[in-house]
Order: structure tokens, then sequence, then C-alpha cells
């Protein structure tokens, strides 16, 4: 199964300004939902609100890998 490529603000959007779904990162990070619900409500990942929806941007999850290694 193939994570849905990541949401894009705008058409001439830097990598900064993509947004990630939960399922998405589940794929990139190889964890399950409530992993990663629980590195969000840590604080671990950071990510934002869009009405009901998170969204993780995409350096945050850059970052999230980079402080781990």
């Amino acid at each position: 199964m193939t994570a849905p490529p990541p949401v894009v603000l705008h058409s001439g959007a830097s990598p900064e300004l993509e947004l990630l779904t939960v399922p998405q990162v589940m794929a990139r990070l190889q964890l399950g939902r409530s992993a990663v619900y629980d590195l969000l409500r840590t604080g671990q990942l950071t990510s934002i609100t869009l009405g009901r929806a998170r969204r993780i941007p995409t350096h945050a999850l850059t970052d999230f890998i980079r402080t781990r290694l």
C-alpha cells in the first residue's frame, strides 16, 4: 500500500510548506496510528490542526528524525 502524496498549500509551495496526514507519517516512520498520536501528544512531533484535521509539516518530520540520529 502506498502513501498518498503530501498535501501542498499552493502550487508553488516550497518543501517546508508540505503537510502530511497521520497515515502518511505512519507509512514513513513504519509506526502504528497510536504511536504517531503519542508522538504528537507528547510534543516530540509537532503538528497543526485545521478544523478537525491534524497535519504534520514535512520539516517537523525531518527534524524529528534528525534528532534521533
